[in-house]
């Protein structure tokens, strides 16, 4: 059980990490720009300039870290999972820990949650 969750909290930092990383700084600094976004926003702030330095690093972080967080996500919903398993926990709160490694702080939330569950039902050295 101890790997287990060992496993889960060092996929949960990582991808909670690149994942405040590509919301909260690659994707503003490389869309807003003040041009429509994803055909969703017909604008965006005007927080950067096209060509800039600060939008290149947007969308070198947005190219690199969000593949980066993809497949790092995928290795993170499995150990999730083999914890889950592992430590008996219900569909619900395993559902609810998956779906919150997708959305940026929450993650952290979810992991401490699950730490925390894992502990308690489980004494034994973890």
């Amino acid at each position: 059980m101890s790997r287990n969750l060992t496993a889960y909290r060092v996929m949960a930092t990582i991808v909670g990490v690149l994942l405040v990383v590509l919301c909260l700084i690659g994707v503003p600094l490389a869309n807003f720009d003040g041009t429509p976004m994803w055909e969703i926003f017909d604008s965006t702030p005007a927080w950067v300039t096209t060509g800039s330095d600060a939008h290149n690093l947007g969308e070198m972080i947005t190219t690199y870290l969000g593949v980066a967080h993809g497949w790092l996500y995928m290795i993170f919903l499995f150990s999730a999972f083999l914890l889950s398993r592992r430590a008996g926990w219900d569909l619900p709160f395993t559902l609810v820990t998956l779906i919150c490694g997708t959305i940026p702080i929450l993650s952290f939330w979810a992991e401490h949650r699950a730490t925390r569950r894992v502990r308690a039902e489980h004494p034994e050295p973890v």
